[in-house]
C-alpha cells in the first residue's frame, strides 16, 4: 500500500474541485494535476490555526521565501537569497509578468512543444508572439531548433524570451547542468532572457537524478517556484521569482502591485509544506514509483503496443499510441479513452502538433484506480473504427 490507497475513491468523489466535477462521476478522472492523496497534517493544521485565529488578512514578511530558500537548500544544496526573492501569486501568473518584465508586447516567446498548454495561452495573453522549438524525437531540448528560434524571434533586433519547463511537463525530462548550460550560451548569444518555470522541481523520481536549478546554469535567468505541485496545493496558490545572480535587478523592477495577488492563507500552507511537509513528500515520491512500476506492467499486459518509459520527474506518463490500429487510422485516443472507456485523460494534441497520437495520464492514483484506467483504456482501442 502507498500513500495513493489510502483515501477511497468514494471519498475522493466527494471533492469539489475540476478534477472531480468536470465529468460524470462515471468517468475516471485522470487528466487535471492533481493528486489523490490525504493533505500534508502540518499544511492542515496550518491553515485550520490561521482559520480559529481570524489570521486571514494579507500577506507580509519574507516567511514565505525564507521557507522555500530552506527548503532548496536541503533538497537540492541550492543558496537562495531570499532578499533578492519576489512573490508572485502563481507560477503561470509570475510567468506572465517576469515575460512583461523582460520583453515588450508583440515581441517572441520561444517554447519548446509538447510542453504544458499554459505556455502559450499565457503568453498569448501577455501579448507577446509563441514561436516553437519543439523537443527532439528523444524528448529532450533540441539545441539545434533552440538555435534557430532563438534566431528567429531576434532577427528585428526586438527583445525575446525562452519559457522553459524544468523538469519538463508532460514528458518528465530532467534537464542535465550542460543542456542547461547550452541553452544559456545559446540565449546570450541571440539576446534571449531565459524564464524557467521548475514547479516540478520536488518530485524528481529517477534513480540517481536530480534537480539541478536553471539560475545555477544561467546566471541572467529568472526562475519560479511554488509548493503547489509537489504538496498538492493548487487551490491554495502562492509562488516565487528567484533570480540568478545577473538578474536581480531585472527582478528588482517587478512591479510591488504583482504580490498583491498573493493570498495570506496560500503562503501559510506552503510555508508549512515546504518546512515540515518533508516526511509526506518522501512517502509521495515513494508511492510515485511504486505507480511508474504498476503502470508500465499494465501497458505491458493491456495495451502492449503503446510506448512509453518512466520519467525522471513529475507525476506524469506520457504514452505514445501512435502504433495501435485505430490511431493510426486516424482516431484520437483521449476521445476514445473518454467515450468508450470512461477514463478522463489530456490529449496529446493540447500540448502542441508533436502531441497528435499520445495522451499524458496522471500517475498520482491508488493502485485500483490506474489498474482500472488501464484495462478500461485497453478495451476503448480495441478494434474500433475511427469514429473519434
Amino acid at each position: 500500500m502507498t500513500i495513493f490507497d489510502t483515501v477511497p475513491l468514494e471519498q475522493l468523489r466527494r471533492r469539489t474541485s475540476e478534477k472531480w466535477r468536470h465529468y460524470p462521476p462515471d468517468v475516471l478522472p485522470l487528466f487535471v494535476a492533481e493528486m489523490d492523496v490525504p493533505q500534508p497534517e502540518p499544511v492542515v493544521r496550518a491553515v485550520t490555526d490561521a482559520m480559529r485565529l481570524g489570521d486571514t488578512g494579507y500577506p507580509a514578511g519574507t516567511a514565505y521565501a525564507e521557507a522555500m530558500a530552506a527548503f532548496a537548500a536541503d533538497r537540492w544544496d541550492w543558496t537562495v537569497d531570499v532578499a533578492a526573492t519576489r512573490l508572485v501569486p502563481d507560477v503561470m501568473l509570475g510567468a506572465v509578468e517576469l515575460l512583461r518584465l523582460v520583453t515588450d508586447p508583440g515581441d517572441a516567446v520561444v517554447i519548446s512543444p509538447p510542453v504544458y498548454p499554459p505556455f502559450a495561452t499565457f503568453t498569448r495573453y501577455a501579448d507577446r508572439r509563441v514561436l516553437d522549438a519543439p523537443l527532439g524525437p528523444d524528448g529532450r531540448l533540441d539545441l539545434e531548433s533552440l538555435d534557430r528560434a532563438f534566431g528567429a524571434a531576434t532577427a528585428t533586433g526586438a527583445r525575446a524570451a525562452y519559457l522553459l519547463c524544468h523538469p519538463h511537463n508532460p514528458t518528465g525530462t530532467l534537464h542535465t547542468p550542460a543542456e542547461l548550460r547550452a541553452v544559456g550560451e545559446l540565449a546570450t548569444r541571440h539576446g534571449v532572457r531565459v524564464v524557467a518555470d521548475e514547479i516540478h522541481a520536488p518530485l524528481v523520481l529517477g534513480p540517481g537524478s536530480r534537480f539541478v536549478p536553471t539560475t545555477t546554469q544561467i546566471p541572467d535567468a529568472i526562475a519560479l517556484h511554488s509548493a503547489s505541485k509537489a504538496f498538492n496545493l493548487a487551490g491554495l496558490r502562492a509562488a516565487v521569482a528567484v533570480p540568478g545572480p545577473e538578474a536581480v535587478d531585472d527582478l528588482a523592477r517587478l512591479p510591488a502591485v504583482v504580490a498583491d495577488g498573493v493570498t495570506h492563507l496560500g503562503a501559510l500552507a506552503q510555508q508549512s509544506a515546504y518546512r515540515e511537509g518533508g516526511a509526506w513528500l518522501d512517502e509521495v515520491l515513494d508511492g510515485l514509483r511504486h505507480n511508474q512500476r504498476l503502470v508500465a506492467d499494465l501497458l505491458t499486459e493491456h495495451v502492449p503496443d503503446a510506448v512509453w518509459s518512466p520519467p525522471e520527474a513529475t507525476y506524469f506518463a506520457w504514452i505514445d499510441l501512435r502504433a495501435l490500429d485505430p490511431v493510426r487510422a486516424g482516431a484520437d485516443p483521449a476521445r476514445l479513452a473518454l467515450h468508450r472507456g470512461r477514463v478522463a485523460v489530456n490529449p496529446g494534441p493540447t500540448f502542441g502538433a508533436d502531441g497528435t497520437g499520445f495522451i499524458r495520464l496522471n500517475l498520482a492514483a491508488s493502485t485500483a484506480t490506474l489498474t482500472d484506467a488501464v484495462t478500461r483504456l485497453a478495451r476503448a482501442l480495441e478494434g474500433v473504427a475511427t469514429d473519434s
